[in-house]
């Protein structure tokens, strides 16, 4: 029965669904993301999944695909005049991987060696592309039995990261409600911002605009293969671009009723990073893992306390960004969202929390994630 791709993707989907479930219940304290990632790698242990379930469901084949319309879509929540303000988000997320580095390498170094703290050093800045560039590196230089350390760091940091992200955001976003519109006004939320209009009627039809979205992110891995800058970067820019040219509406995706859909596709291939661990994995190399993971987020989270008391940020609101490295996307924008549902009562204030928390967020997740993490893990793993 499992056989039926139908099948398998409603199986995966149940996860999913009841990842949501237990965060509307628990008013967020539990995010989805990490009650599915999870969910999959229990149950795959246990053999109520097959290992190649994400295979039989086509829908993770449909998701990687959709990465770049994603990213696009998120550049088109950005309005200059907010970017403009979140020089602060870039400080906070740099600071905190500088003192996640200054841990692991040299705390690490000394109980193990460097080769083990180098290995942890990319997957704890962040991304699925860090990891690559070091699971390359120890395969050249025959450290095969490293690999399966920053494979357990990238699949559980999430896991560690977003609830401890979503405490710090949920205090904040009581406090952020609670000031109201001074609040809103000091951080460059504009409560009265209006809505425009696409700058060409066309762009009112939702298959134009998907195309439009598409083309956008086609041309952001084309920009991505010729330059060696990794595609998401593009595709944010052409995002922000769209949305301040009145070429794409705001929330571009929610405009098109389409981003729901494209989301759950995504988060299946995020839980599928779990996939391949074992349970003996785990226990052969979870002293290391552990060390590397708890000096890795000690180090964000300091570096993004000090950052966000010099640029003048509570620190319940910088160092979820700081965090950002942790968690990377999708699950920075989904923590937003659940946060946003979980401390408001209304939609006019959820959209308003929601604003105010997903912007620096999005920007710390693109500095650590997309840009500082490719730099860390090739320039650290070249001096094994």
């Amino acid at each position: 029965m499992l056989q039926e791709p139908i099948i398998a993707t409603v199986i995966l989907f149940a996860l999913i669904a009841v990842g949501e479930w237990i965060s509307i219940y628990t008013r967020a304290r539990v995010p989805m993301l990490m009650t599915a990632m999870l969910g999959f790698l229990i149950l795959t242990w246990i053999g109520v999944f097959p290992e190649n379930i994400l295979e039989l469901s086509t829908l993770p084949a449909l998701g990687a695909i959709l990465i770049g319309p994603l990213i696009v879509h998120m550049g088109t929540l950005m309005r200059f005049k907010i970017l403009k303000k979140q020089w602060r988000a870039v400080v906070i997320a740099l600071s905190g991987l500088a003192g996640a580095l200054t841990l692991i390498l040299s705390l690490v170094t000394l109980i193990f060696d460097f080769p083990t703290a180098a290995s942890g050093v990319g997957p704890v800045s962040g991304g699925v592309v860090a990891l690559l560039i070091t699971n390359e590196r120890l395969t050249e230089l025959g450290l095969t039995s490293l690999i399966v350390v920053p494979v357990l760091v990238q699949s559980f940091q999430g896991v560690i990261g977003m609830p401890l992200a979503v405490s710090f955001m949920k205090k904040y976003g009581r406090m952020f409600m609670a000031e109201g519109k001074e609040a809103a006004a000091h951080v460059g939320f504009d409560d009265g911002e209006a809505v425009q209009p696409p700058r060409f009627s066309i762009m009112k039809n939702n298959t134009i605009k998907l195309f439009v979205i598409f083309v956008l992110a086609a041309l952001g891995v084309i920009l991505g293969d010729l330059t060696g800058i990794h595609f998401t970067l593009f595709c944010l820019v052409f995002g922000v671009l769209a949305l301040n040219l009145n070429l794409l509406p705001k929330s571009a995706l929610e405009s098109a009723n389409s981003f729901s859909f494209m989301m759950v596709a995504l988060i299946f291939v995020i839980i599928g990073t779990m996939g391949g661990i074992s349970p003996q994995d785990v226990i052969d190399n979870i002293p290391a893992v552990l060390l590397i993971l708890a000096l890795g987020i000690t180090g964000i989270m300091g570096g993004g306390l000090i950052a966000s008391k010099l640029v003048g940020w509570h620190p319940y609101k910088g160092m979820p960004v700081a965090m950002t490295a942790l968690i990377g996307f999708p699950g920075d924008y989904l923590i937003c969202e659940e946060v946003a549902r979980s401390e408001t009562n209304n939609i006019k204030d959820q959209e308003k929390l929601f604003q105010e928390l997903v912007t620096p967020m999005l920007i710390g997740g693109f500095v650590t994630v997309t840009m500082a993490s490719v730099f860390i893990a090739s320039f650290i793993m070249s001096l094994i």
